[in-house]
Order: C-alpha cells, then sequence, then structure tokens
C-alpha cells in the first residue's frame, strides 16, 4: 500500500504539471497544482482500505494511461466534422480493437456501455423480451451478482419463470442439475465466469457447450474474470460476455 501510494502522489505531481502546461492561464495553473497535491494529502491520510472485493482502488498506471485520454482527447467520437471528433472516435476504435482481441472476438461484436451491470441488464431482459411470445423460462444460479439476480427477479414480475440453481459446497453449479433444469420454454442460461465474492470460476466451456446443444441462449457476466483467466468467445458458446463493471475491474 505504501508503494500504491507512493507511485499515486508521483503520477498526481506529474500531471499537475501537465495540467500546467496546458493553459495559459496562470492563476487557474496554479488552482489545478493545488488540487492535484491536495489529492495526494487526503490518500496519505486515509486510513487502509480492506474492502477490495467491493471495488478496488484505480491502479497508478491505469490512472497515468488514462489522463492523458481527459486532458487532449476530449472531443465526442460522434462528431465527424472536426479534428477533436476524428481523435477520439480513432481512440475508441482502438480500444475496442484491442478489447476484441484479448477475448478472440470481433471488433464488431464489441459493445460498450456504462458498465458490467448495464450490460448484464441488457443482455438478460434484452434476450427475455426479444423471444417472450416463444419462450419464458429463464435458468441461473443463487451466487449470482446482484445485477444479475435483480434482471431475473424483473423478470419473474413481467411473467417469466427464473430457475435459481444451488452450488454445490465448492461453489460450483451441478452440469448434471443444469441440464435437468433446461426445458422446451428455456430462453436463456446466465452463470458467471468468476464469482466476485468467493472467486470460483465456474465451468463455463462445458455450460456453454450444453446451452448450445440444448439451442438455449448462454450468457455470462465475466467482469471479474477478464485479465485473470484466459477468455476465448468462441470456445465458451457465450452469445453475450459482459467483461467490466464501472470503477470496479
Amino acid at each position: 500500500m505504501h508503494r500504491y501510494r507512493s507511485v499515486l502522489s508521483g503520477i498526481l505531481q506529474k500531471n499537475a504539471v501537465r495540467l500546467a502546461r496546458n493553459t495559459s492561464d496562470e492563476s487557474s495553473n496554479l488552482n489545478r497544482i493545488n488540487n492535484a497535491l491536495s489529492e495526494r494529502e487526503i490518500v496519505r491520510s486515509r486510513p487502509l482500505y480492506l474492502d477490495a472485493q467491493a471495488t478496488t482502488p484505480t491502479d497508478p498506471r491505469v490512472l497515468d494511461a488514462m489522463i492523458p485520454y481527459s486532458l487532449n482527447l476530449y472531443g465526442n467520437p460522434h462528431s465527424r466534422t472536426h479534428k477533436y471528433g476524428w481523435e477520439s472516435e480513432t481512440a475508441v476504435e482502438t480500444a475496442r480493437e484491442r478489447i476484441a482481441s484479448l477475448i478472440g472476438a470481433d471488433a464488431r461484436e464489441i459493445i460498450f456501455t456504462s458498465g458490467a451491470t448495464e450490460a448484464n441488464n441488457l443482455a438478460i431482459k434484452g434476450v427475455a423480451h426479444y423471444n417472450k411470445s416463444t419462450k419464458n423460462h429463464i435458468i441461473t444460479t443463487q451466487t449470482e451478482h446482484k445485477c444479475v439476480l435483480d434482471s431475473c427477479r424483473r423478470m419473474e414480475l413481467e411473467g417469466f419463470k427464473v430457475t435459481y440453481l444451488p452450488v454445490q459446497k465448492s461453489g460450483l453449479i451441478s452440469l448434471e442439475s443444469l441440464e435437468k433444469a433446461i426445458n422446451d420454454k428455456t430462453v436463456l442460461v446466465s452463470v458467471m465466469t468468476v464469482n466476485n465474492e468467493i472467486g470460483v470460476i465456474q465451468p463455463i466451456e462445458e455450460i456453454g457447450r450444453i446451452c448450445r446443444q440444448k439451442e438455449v441462449y448462454f450468457h455470462s457476466d465475466a467482469a471479474q474474470a477478464i485479465g485473470k483467466i484466459p477468455i476465448d468467445v468462441d470456445k465458451l458458446n457465450a452469445l453475450v460476455l459482459c467483461l467490466f463493471d464501472e470503477g470496479q475491474e
């Protein structure tokens, strides 16, 4: 933690100078430098943070990598009539390609949302609503992230039936129980890749294979998996994979 604070303080100092160089207004420069240095003092004086399972502090290297985008690439990427928009669009599309290569996907398959909470909501409710005239059954687990469980409960209020599979002592679901739970009305199976509280890694490839054989859509919340275990969307057989959560991963 001491090393983290030291590195973060260095970044704040460096970017205070960078901010000063980006404007000719001397008083504004001083205010920005003072604000940056005050942030450094706050970091030093606060107690040790022990709630990392809920959310983590920003890695100093991430902060250093992202500050230039806030300072220089602030144009609207959809404004295609001027240089600022073109630069931002290039940055967004480069990020899209990098994320796609990380998980073995096509860049055209990557959709940006505000975070995994919104993405999980869109995936579950979107698939359910689109198929509601023919199928009305969803399968998930009792240990999913709250945003997934809340989405499923919402669908129950709309008339969908939801099966909440229990987990074994190992934290894993039973593949046999999953197969038995699938019926001709099942539209979607939602099982997270890595649990955000206990760290269990579900047998996602096998779950995806079962869903493909049964012709059922498969969704996985992989927010805790990205960057920690290899992810290949083709092997997972997943229709939707949600990767990042706002302010968390």
